[in-house]
């Protein structure tokens, strides 16, 4: 593991992206200094994946503290600017999240006599400390999910399906879904991957192809609209993905082309998994009609990169991503264990 691409680098007080947009063919980390300049990082898709866009919350926290450490500290000011990185991309939980317990630590040191020069040591450290935990967090979700396939098909070796990229380059580390896969692999429990090319910024071929070459894990890109051939073909024995938000009935957002997948499996009776960290659950939202779905550019469909590839009179209408039913999940898995369809996250409030 220690030898995969990292997506974040914190280095001289400065944050530094990988910038996943131009993978696998070039490997270009991009520095950023001001909490602004994050913003745009996030936005832009410099930086993906739930995970990382959290981790990299607390960077451009850390990074305001840079810029601001000479000043006095003006609550009204600062939470404006938190709020503002917060609009960066609205689906994904782990960035409103990361932003407001930032936001808490900050005001309560500051309430407590220290100056933002000190908030900016304490936040920098919790974001690398909070990528080491999420190093351990996801091998014991991985565990969870290689032990219900086993009880499931015993010592066979398994053909697996994932949408996307949940790997280190989505999560900073190991990873959650592909992270699993990982440990798969690790227990000789492994024998294909097949990786959805995901349409339309191509993460799984681009991304999630390039992380399996490094790990030296046999897999083949396959369209979306494939999925059902090879599920009918018994080509396929579980699906398993990542989740950018889970509503407190274990609706689940994740990028779009996720909840066809899981409609299919239920039908040909495959398990579909969901593995996602605490902090990917939502518990305010009652269900996933309340999860809010990011629009992007039209032209990530209408264009590869600058080469147009539809009609120029055509428009297009792009969502990020989709709800999967609770119903369709055989398990959500997160660091308390395996919770199975809609019953389960009620245990989390208790």
């Amino acid at each position: 593991m220690e030898n995969l691409t990292q997506p974040i680098i914190w280095e001289n007080n400065s944050l530094k992206l990988i910038d996943q947009r131009i993978l696998p063919h070039e490997k270009n980390f991009i520095e950023y200094n001001t909490m602004e300049e994050t913003f745009h990082g996030i936005r832009d898709m410099v930086v993906r994946g739930a995970p990382c866009i959290g981790f990299t919350a607390i960077f451009g926290m850390a990074l305001w503290c840079k810029e601001n450490a000479d000043k006095a500290f003006v609550a009204s000011e600062f939470d404006k600017a938190c709020d503002y990185l917060i609009t960066s991309r609205p689906t994904a939980v782990n960035l409103e999240y990361e932003v407001n317990r930032c936001r808490e630590i900050i005001k309560s040191n500051i309430a407590d006599g220290k100056s933002i020069n000190d908030c900016f040591t304490i936040i920098s450290k919790m974001g690398i400390d909070e990528i080491q935990k999420a190093y351990e967090t996801n091998r014991k979700m991985a565990g969870f999910f290689c032990d219900d396939l086993h009880e499931i098909y015993g010592p066979t070796k398994l053909k697996v399906l994932t949408h996307c990229n949940t790997g280190t380059l989505a999560c900073g580390t190991i990873g959650t879904a592909l992270g699993a896969i990982t440990v798969l692999n690790e227990r000789e429990m492994l024998k294909k991957v097949w990786v959805d090319e995901t349409r339309p910024y191509l993460q799984g071929s681009r991304l999630t192809a390039f992380e399996l070459v490094e790990q030296g894990i046999d897999h083949d890109i396959v369209v979306e609209g494939a999925a059902s051939y090879l599920m009918r073909n018994g080509l396929v024995d579980a699906i398993v993905t990542g989740a950018d938000r889970i509503a407190l009935n274990g609706d689940t957002a994740n990028k779009v082309g996720t909840s066809n997948l899981a409609i299919i499996a239920n039908h040909y009776n495959i398990p579909f998994y969901v593995i996602a960290p605490l902090s990917s659950i939502d518990l305010s939202l009652k269900s996933g009609d309340e999860i809010k779905i990011e629009l992007r550019d039209p032209n990530e469909i209408l264009k590869i990169k600058d080469q147009q590839i539809a009609p120029i009179e055509s428009s297009a209408y792009n969502p990020s991503f989709d709800i999967t039913d609770a119903k369709l999940i055989k398990g959500i898995i997160c660091e308390e264990g395996l919770f199975k369809g809609s019953d389960g996250l009620g245990a989390l409030v208790k």
